[in-house]
């Protein structure tokens, strides 16, 4: 009979390994956009960052090696409500892409959205970038200005991160959508993707903290 007080011990630890993870994200989506934010000769440019309607973070996305090669991550969204930032929602990053690769890569990624169609239609089911929603590699550079017209006209635009260097990327072909496993685990299942951004009921929860505050150091939303 021993192993029916193991079933509910295996349950409490998967739950708090659950946890462990999604507050892990959220500490190194801190870190990146601190990092970020801290280097003004290769940071967001100001007016791009005071206009952006939700912005993503998504560390340490792996680059797969071998013939077939694609990218996979999770990070969190955070859309502005007014003067103030929504609770972080949880959402993964899938692209695939085919050619030769060699040895693995890992790099961090921050994604403006600059209107509500691209991330409208992330809350609903997905988004295929570059196809549901223009994307673009970002301009670097605390006071620089968009400068071509793609850069203009894009839904996303795209930042990442390599060896400590920040740079415009092209994640052409990718697909964000909500990460329903970890949504429902720190939100509770009733609770949508639109309700967590948009809702105005939804509270980040405790270990969102520094994701929060490194949200708010960057440019107030625009009145």
């Amino acid at each position: 009979m021993r192993w029916m007080w193991m079933v509910p011990v295996i349950l409490v630890c998967g739950s708090a390994q659950s946890f462990a993870d999604e507050s892990g994200r959220l500490r190194n989506a801190a870190t990146v956009l601190e990092e970020l934010r801290a280097t003004p000769d290769k940071d967001v440019p100001n007016d791009l960052w005071a206009k952006a309607e939700c912005v993503a973070v998504i560390p340490s996305v792996k680059k797969a090696a071998f013939m077939i090669g694609g990218e996979y991550g999770r990070g969190a969204m955070s859309c502005r409500n007014g003067a103030h930032w929504s609770a972080p929602m949880f959402l993964q990053l899938e692209k695939g892409s085919w050619g030769l690769q060699i040895g693995g890569e890992s790099i961090d990624l921050v994604l403006l959205v600059m209107n509500k169609g691209g991330v409208d239609k992330l809350l609903q089911d997905k988004v295929s970038l570059g196809a549901d929603a223009s994307v673009a590699g970002g301009p670097v550079g605390r006071s620089a200005n968009a400068s071509t017209d793609a850069q203009m006209k894009a839904q996303i635009l795209s930042y990442s991160r390599a060896q400590g260097v920040f740079a415009g990327v092209d994640l052409s072909g990718g697909v964000l959508k909500p990460d329903t496993d970890a949504n429902k685990e720190v939100y509770g299942a009733g609770v949508a993707p639109r309700d967590i951004v948009f809702g105005h009921t939804v509270k980040p929860p405790a270990d969102a903290a520094s994701f929060m505050r490194a949200l708010r150091r960057g440019v107030p939303a625009t009145q």
